[in-house]
C-alpha cells in the first residue's frame, strides 16, 4: 500500500525536499510497516518465492530451509492457510522503505517478518504506520521558494555605506502537502511550512547587520526588509548589512541567505502537533569596495 501525495497546495521552488531540520535529531522515517496484501494476495506472494527458491538451480540447501520454515509459518505454523478464512477483515502487514532515504542501511532496518492485522487494528510495532510518520514523510516533500536577496545597490557594495536587502511581497507564505494511506486504515496527515525569518550571514566578521541578530522578520504580506529610496543613504535599513572591509582583487565575500520556516502538522483522529523547524537557502557573492574607488570611478566618467 503505497503513500500517496497531495501537493497542489505546496511550494514552486526548486528546492523540492529542500527544507533541512535545524537544532534536532529528528529525520524522518526511513522506513515503515504497512498493510501490504489481503489474505490471497500475500498466500500468491509467498507461494511464487517459494517455487522460485526451490527450482533455482544450484539453489543451497540452507537457503531451501529458509524459504520452506518461512512459508510454513503462514500456512501451518503459527497462522493457518494465510489467514484466507479472514478475507475482508484485516491485511498482512509489511516493510516498506523510504526511498527518499539516503542510508541504504537504514532503509532496510525495518525487518520484521509479515504480520497480520485487523481493519482499523493499529499495531504495537514500532514504525507502524500512522498520521505522524505520514506527517514526516509529507516534511520531505515540501517545496519552498529559492532565497536570494535583492540587495541596493544592485553590484559592488560600498565599505560603511549599509546595504539594503529585501524580497517582495507574497514570495513566501505557507505551503503544504497532504500524505495519506488506505488499505482500511485511511490515513492522513498535513504538514504545513510558514516562512517566519530571514537570517543574513555576511560571510566576513568584517560586518554590521541590521538588525544585529541578522534575522529580518517576514511581514503579513509575506515581504522582508525594505526596498533602498533616494535619500536614505544615510539611515539604517530594517534589513541588511554594512561591510566594514573591502574584498580585494576578484575575491568576495558569500553572503548566505537563509529562511526559517516553522513546521506543523495535523492529521487523523485531531492529531497533531509541532515538527522541527526547516531552514533553506542560497548563498550569493558581494563584492565591497572602498569609498574612493567610487568617487574615483565618478570622476573619471565625470558626473
Amino acid at each position: 500500500m503505497k503513500v500517496s501525495y497531495d501537493t497542489s497546495k505546496n511550494g514552486t521552488g526548486r528546492s523540492t525536499g529542500g527544507l533541512t531540520v535545524s537544532n534536532s535529531n529528528w529525520t524522518p522515517p526511513p522506513c515503515w510497516y504497512a498493510p501490504l496484501w489481503s489474505p490471497k494476495e500475500f498466500e500468491k506472494k509467498t507461494e511464487k518465492e517459494y517455487r522460485d527458491t526451490l527450482n533455482y538451480p544450484g539453489q543451497a540447501n540452507y537457503a531451501k530451509r529458509a524459504v520452506d520454515e518461512y512459508r510454513q509459518e503462514y500456512k501451518d505454523g503459527k497462522y493457518k492457510d494465510y489467514n484466507k478464512d479472514k478475507q475482508g477483515d484485516g491485511m498482512w502487514w509489511g516493510a516498506v522503505e523510504n526511498p527518499a532515504e539516503p542510508d541504504v542501511l537504514k532503509r532496510g532496518s525495518c525487518n520484521r517478518l509479515p504480520f497480520w492485522a485487523d481493519n482499523g487494528e493499529k499495531p504495537k510495532v514500532e514504525n507502524a504506520i500512522d498520521p505522524k510518520i505520514l506527517a514526516g514523510l509529507a516534511y520531505q516533500q515540501i517545496k519552498v521558494p529559492d532565497t536570494e536577496v535583492e540587495l541596493n545597490p544592485n553590484g559592488p557594495q560600498t565599505v560603511n555605506l549599509a546595504t539594503w536587502a529585501w524580497l517582495e511581497k507574497a514570495t513566501f507564505k505557507p505551503v503544504s502537502v497532504t500524505a495519506s494511506i488506505g488499505g482500511g486504515l485511511n490515513l492522513q496527515a498535513t504538514t504545513t511550512a510558514t516562512p517566519v525569518a530571514l537570517k543574513l550571514e555576511p560571510g566576513t566578521e568584517d560586518a554590521d547587520l541590521h538588525p544585529a541578530s541578522g534575522e529580518c522578520p517576514i511581514k503579513k504580506d509575506g515581504s522582508i526588509g525594505q526596498p533602498y529610496t533616494k535619500g536614505h543613504a544615510s539611515r539604517t535599513p530594517p534589513c541588511g548589512i554594512t561591510y566594514l572591509r573591502a574584498t580585494s582583487g576578484k575575491a568576495s565575500y558569500p553572503l548566505n541567505a537563509t529562511i526559517t520556516w516553522k513546521v506543523e502538522w495535523t492529521g487523523s483522529g485531531t492529531t497533531g502537533g509541532h515538527l522541527p523547524d526547516g531552514v533553506f537557502g542560497a548563498e550569493q557573492q558581494v563584492t565591497v569596495q572602498e569609498a574612493q574607488a567610487v568617487v574615483q570611478s565618478r570622476s573619471a566618467t565625470g558626473s
